[in-house]
């Protein structure tokens, strides 16, 4: 910790009066000792990561933090408010704002120390001391777990004398051993100790995170009267280095409170290490508090389970153990003896409603989708370019395959697109009920599916069967099953009786109503020609530019592709996904052509992500103009749905016409009108460049703004205390 922070780094005396000036003030200390490289690309990393989640917890305390590539070290920078800064915690403003800044590749020593520093921030003396600490010197040491009072340099360790409590507990023993935080921080950072063990260095490998409890030998009993209650919990965040341990922390301590043993897997940057098989066998209860996917879930099958976000257990820790007793108590436990509810249909945090989970559920299915079209699209197209549009009437290659003729290669290629298309609405309607109900919906989604297929029910139907088939499995999963029926639950009844429950519903009742529909969209959009293709062209167009990749780009992208997602797609299907492939290319091209032309107007990180953006944009990948968005999103969003408007319309209008799904400009040759197609997409990059450098141009640069280069102010920087834009 010696190395990590300095005097030089506490502010006690912030004046910031938001998140943003907060970060960019302490950050200024961590560049002015260089471990922070380019300034703005830091904070635009810590904006990123602060729109992810808020960071601001309840007792007054934020914590910014995120990995970064302008960082050289691993370095904490805290900062002390006097009238309190809004990072989003529940009850108020925080006082106590430490900015951890990570390098991209930190090593695990380093972010085990960090995370030590996270689990103390649970610790209420540790707080009122740093509250009370009248100079730099001393918060230093305290953070660093010396005595404020002793010499400069000499560490408290975890073996003090009786009474003696250190405030970063295990951070010198991580120091010392960095060996031992390979185990992920369970027993290293001490996730286990606070359940009454005294492990000095915590678990010496990865299936003895348990050994800290002191509690190994007992570990197998049955529960019953003769001990406490036990609970195994999973926590982890988006970057792993604060929440996480700072969820294990709170857990461990509401244990203790209420006489429960409370042993937690931190899965964060510091490593993972699995619990001991036995420990998780004998537990009574599971607590999953995560915002990222748990890893190797169906440890934990079978038990009461609760699961929640990671913010929730970090708040009321004491509720969730509460709930995770009640449903013990009630006998309740995960899915039918499966592995518990996905992410996507837990509770989350509170006012998360059934809209929200729906678009989840719905993006679950698409995310799985899209490589298939890209892969099965680009494929196809390649079969076209070689042989020609009247390769799809080619017999089968295991009938007739030359290997000299390029013919032959063009049917196979256009052959092997066609069964990777075939895939598109089965994995759709397979990974949204996935979405639902996790492993369990998978195999009546899939059936689901293909039945939408067989009945010519297409996008649509693999939509509804999706849906269908995760609310039957939830509904099945709901009833009481006794517990010698619990093990053949997962892979025999839930697939028998789901898949007989889909396919009667998609053959018997919905489908035929929802082909129809579908065939009525699809006559709808084969008429589709002079205004009203120009006006569907823009929409998408805003569609596509509105979030970069987010949902509503990928709710359009998911409507191009299913309409070309058959054998011999309609001319209108075509044009609409030219237009959507063109529109998506615009903001990162027109973000690359605006730091060409005005670099002035940006500065040094966002030049350098310019250089990057001119091949993402050309590859159709509209992430590249993220890094843009998310420091200035006032401007350059509404500046690139302009652009893609106008792309999409005249794309439309144009006629431009392509078969495959992806590319951007290298199946150039493969689209109809090629020539009108780039002047439209050129049009559109042209609109979207000259709106930003106005808008920007607009903005007065701050006073002192530091200059980037010859003649190069950089306008996006500025006083500390001023507001910064951050990703919406």
């Amino acid at each position: 910790m010696s190395d990590m922070i300095t005097a030089d780094l506490v502010d006690l005396d912030l004046s910031a009066d938001t998140k943003e000036a907060a970060a960019r003030a302490l950050a200024g200390r961590m560049a002015a000792l260089g471990r922070v490289t380019d300034l703005e690309g830091f904070l635009a990393d810590v904006a990123a990561r602060e729109a992810q989640m808020p960071t601001g917890l309840d007792g007054g305390i934020g914590i910014p933090h995120c990995r970064s590539e302008h960082v050289t070290e691993p370095t904490l920078a805290f900062g002390r408010s006097a009238d309190g800064i809004d990072f989003g915690a529940a009850d108020g403003p925080a006082d106590l704002i430490f900015l951890i800044a990570a390098p991209a590749g930190a090593d695990d020593a380093h972010l085990t120390i960090l995370s030590s520093l996270a689990r103390q921030l649970m610790n209420a003396e540790f707080t009122t001391a740093l509250r009370s600490a009248g100079d730099a010197g001393a918060a230093v040491a305290l953070i660093r777990g010396e005595d404020p009072a002793g010499p400069e340099g000499e560490l408290r360790t975890a073996g003090a004398s009786a009474g003696d409590e250190d405030p970063v507990a295990g951070s010198a023993a991580a120091s010392a051993e960095p060996a031992t935080d390979s185990t992920g921080g369970v027993g290293g950072t001490g996730a286990t100790n606070g359940t009454g063990g005294t492990s000095d260095t915590g678990a010496a490998d990865g299936t003895d995170a348990a050994e800290g409890t002191g509690r190994q030998s007992d570990a197998g009993e049955p529960a019953g009267p003769g001990r406490p209650f036990r609970i195994v919990a999973v926590t982890s965040c988006p970057t792993g280095i604060a929440h996480t341990y700072m969820a294990a922390e709170a857990l461990e301590n509401a244990g203790r409170a209420a006489g429960v043993e409370v042993v937690v897997e931190t899965q964060g940057s510091a490593g993972f290490s699995r619990l001991d098989p036995a420990v998780i066998a004998a537990a009574d209860g599971v607590i999953f508090a995560h915002d990222v996917p748990v890893r190797e879930k169906d440890r934990f099958a079978g038990k009461p389970t609760v699961d929640t976000g990671v913010k929730a257990a970090v708040n009321r820790p004491g509720e969730l153990i509460g709930e995770v007793r009640g449903k013990a108590a009630r006998g309740e436990v995960g899915p039918a003896g499966s592995a518990p509810a996905a992410p996507v249909e837990r509770g989350g945090e509170a006012g998360e409603g059934y809209g929200t989970k729906l678009r989840k559920w719905l993006m679950s299915g698409v995310s799985y989708m899209v490589p298939f079209v890209a892969a099965g699209g680009l494929l196809i197209a390649l079969g076209f370019a070689i042989g020609g549009y009247e390769i799809n009437k080619a017999p089968s290659v295991m009938d007739h395959f030359v290997w000299t003729q390029a013919d032959s290669w063009a049917a196979l290629l256009f052959q092997i697109g066609g069964v990777a298309f075939a895939f598109l609405v089965p994995v759709l309607a397979g990974y949204i009920a996935y979405g639902m109900a996790d492993r369990p919906g998978l195999v009546p989604g899939f059936v689901g599916g293909s039945i939408a297929l067989t009945i010519n029910a297409g996008f649509l139907g693999g939509l509804a069967a999706g849906l269908i088939s995760g609310a039957v499995v939830m509904a099945i999963q709901r009833i009481r099953i006794p517990v010698a029926l619990r093990g053949i639950m997962p892979v025999v009844v839930i697939p028998l009786i789901s898949s007989a429950v889909v396919g009667f519903l998609m053959f018997v009742v919905i489908g035929k109503p929802i082909a129809s529909a579908q065939k009525a969209m699809t006559d709808w959009l084969s008429d589709l020609s002079g205004a009203n293709a120009v006006l569907l062209g823009a929409l998408l167009g805003l569609m596509m530019c509105f979030d970069l990749g987010g949902p509503v780009n990928k709710v359009a992208y998911a409507f191009a592709t299913a309409g070309i997602a058959v054998s011999d797609p309609s001319d209108s299907a075509m044009k609409i996904m030219a237009a959507v492939m063109a529109a998506g290319m615009v903001p990162p091209l027109a973000m690359a052509l605006a730091t060409t032309v005005r670099s002035r107007l940006f500065n040094a990180a966002e030049r350098e992500n310019g250089k990057a953006a001119w091949v993402l944009g050309a590859s159709f990948i509209s992430e590249g103009a993220i890094p843009f968005a998310a420091a200035d999103p006032l401007r350059v969003i509404p500046a690139s749905m302009a652009g893609g408007a106008v792309t999409g319309a005249l794309s439309m209008g144009f006629g431009a016409t392509l078969r495959a799904p992806h590319g951007g400009v290298f199946v150039v040759p493969l689209i109809g009108n090629p020539l009108l197609y780039l002047v439209a997409l050129a049009a559109g990059v042209c609109v979207t460049t000259a709106l930003v450098i106005v808008l920007k141009g607009l903005r007065k640069p701050a006073p002192g703004a530091a200059s980037q280069g010859p003649g190069d102010a950089d306008p996006s920087a500025s006083a500390p205390g001023t507001r910064q834009p951050v990703a919406a």
